[in-house]
């Protein structure tokens, strides 16, 4: 009997060890970062993992059109509003939110969920789907090399969440209050 116990203390430690030695691995190959947005007493903010291109066709191939994606890597994206905004050019509660997308080759569709801290869009659950929103692809002449999430300046009371990988930039419009 102790000798099962001993067996099974050693396997539960392997397993933990394993586990978070990938998670390490993983980090440290898609860094996590966090970017954000802030103008008077409004704040986005958005943590995210930052996987490279390392010479791979990104859109249409290592992520599939059509498929739901994490919009970066590990942790499934989330996105922090202080306030309430118009995302997409509809109405979005102050509150954190999981950010995926649906990529196609012209279009995708952005995606705020409710539920939080998921490890990529494995379990993904679409009836949690708090808005969802068409946004253009467009094509760039400059390959970004390491998926990025930015807001450049803001005009007016709109800013632009800007999401950039391979030869692809999407932007969704942001009302701030």
């Amino acid at each position: 009997m102790r000798r099962i116990l001993i067996i099974i203390a050693i396997l539960v430690v392997v397993l933990v060890a394993g586990y978070f030695g990938l998670r390490t691995f993983t980090k440290s190959a898609s860094p996590e970062t966090t970017t954000s947005f802030q103008k008077n007493d409004f704040q986005i903010s958005v943590t995210y993992s930052r996987p490279s291109k390392k010479g791979r066709v990104i859109f249409g191939e290592l992520e599939p059109y059509g498929k739901v994606w994490r919009t970066g890597a590990n942790e499934a994206t989330e996105i922090t509003f202080s306030r309430p905004v118009q995302f997409g050019g509809k109405p979005l509660q102050a509150g954190t939110y999981t950010l995926f997308t649906i990529p196609q080759k012209d279009t995708w569709t952005v995606i705020l969920n409710s539920t939080l801290e998921q490890w990529g869009a494995f379990t993904y659950d679409e009836t949690k789907d708090v808005l969802r929103v068409q946004a253009k692809a467009d094509s760039t002449a400059e390959v970004t090399e390491v998926f990025t999430i930015d807001f450049p300046q803001p005009s007016s009371n709109t800013v632009h969440m800007r999401l950039m990988w391979d030869h692809t930039k999407v932007e969704v419009p942001i009302q701030i209050p």
